[in-house]
């Protein structure tokens, strides 16, 4: 005979299972990190390092996974895809929110498919010359291109890429149209600028590291970075332009709070080791590179609004 002694005890024997999942720690296997890039780029040697400074912090192993394709849609999309348990994460630009949606549609891509997690990059673009170029400042290229409409060439790594929307931005704000020929690389577009090919390249800072054969006419940047003392900003020669690829951890939106916080949390403390700070500096990466959710949250919407302005004026194609 049930009695009501006995179908509470039930109703508790039930619920333990289900009380049991609810409390269980997060994470209890292996992280997944899917980078949308091919392995051995900058950004695949910092993702790398983070996930290992993360791993004692988690308790459980970071898997970086690369997943190529698509300027970074097809990885994208398949994090967008996973199941947002905080299990699978992406380490990317902030383009995944605020370019791949317009350059990528097809991808399924929106603006709000993830949820930023921790910033642990900031890339700062800088426009180079030959050393024996006319050019000795932005003002210098200024009035070339407004004496010689859309004859003054510059070069970057690709259409709608971080070093071309930087030097859309700085046209924009100089008031000249100046000639896009886009290429894949940094490398190549610095070949192209010493063989008198291109005017000016429009590269990633980090990519002049170690460079002797260049000078750089300017970084798009609010304060001269440690690394290169003597290149001057686009701010001090009169232009308010400072765009830059930053990026990190990423989750699918719908992630738990309280999953977005455990992994946040490793990520800062990894971040602050001196192994990532190694990688960092290796990548010339600025004293300032981390952010929290809140803030990179704060700093991806103004980007995706500043992106949103400057796609509207490009054809991609």
């Amino acid at each position: 005979m049930l009695t009501r002694r006995s179908l509470a005890a039930a109703a508790a024997g039930l619920a333990l299972p289900f009380a049991a999942r609810a409390q269980e720690a997060f994470p209890n296997r292996p992280v997944q990190i899917v980078i949308p890039y091919p392995p051995g780029n900058a950004i695949d040697l910092l993702v790398r390092a983070l996930a290992a400074a993360m791993q004692p912090h988690l308790g459980q192993s970071a898997v970086v996974l690369n997943r190529d394709g698509a300027a970074g849609a097809v990885g994208s999309a398949s994090v967008m895809r996973s199941p947002a348990d905080g299990y699978t994460l992406l380490f990317v630009p902030a383009l995944v929110a605020s370019v791949l949606p317009v350059i990528q549609a097809q991808s399924g891509l929106q603006r709000n498919s993830f949820r930023p997690i921790c910033q642990v990059f900031s890339n700062s673009m800088a426009l180079v010359v030959k050393p024996d170029s006319p050019f000795r400042t932005l003002r210098d290229l200024q009035a070339a291109a407004r004496a010689r409409p859309s004859q003054v060439t510059y070069g970057t790594l690709g259409v709608t890429s971080i070093p071309h929307l930087a030097m859309v931005q700085w046209a924009q704000a100089a008031g000249v149209e100046v000639e896009h020929v886009p290429f894949r690389a940094d490398a190549t577009v610095m070949t192209e600028v010493l063989a008198g090919r291109l005017d000016v390249g429009s590269i990633v800072l980090g990519s002049a590291a170690g460079r002797n054969d260049l000078r750089i006419l300017a970084v798009f940047d609010a304060q001269r970075h440690p690394d290169f003392p003597e290149a001057p900003t686009a701010m001090e020669q009169g232009f308010d332009v400072a765009p830059a690829s930053f990026g990190g951890l990423f989750a699918p939106t719908g992630t738990p709070d309280d999953r977005i916080a455990r992994i946040e949390a490793a990520c800062a403390q990894a971040a602050q080791t001196e192994s990532y700070r190694n990688a960092a500096r290796n990548a010339s990466q600025p004293a300032n590179y981390f952010l929290n959710a809140a803030d990179f949250n704060r700093r991806l919407q103004q980007d995706i609004d500043q992106k949103a302005v400057l796609l509207r004026g490009i054809t991609v194609q």
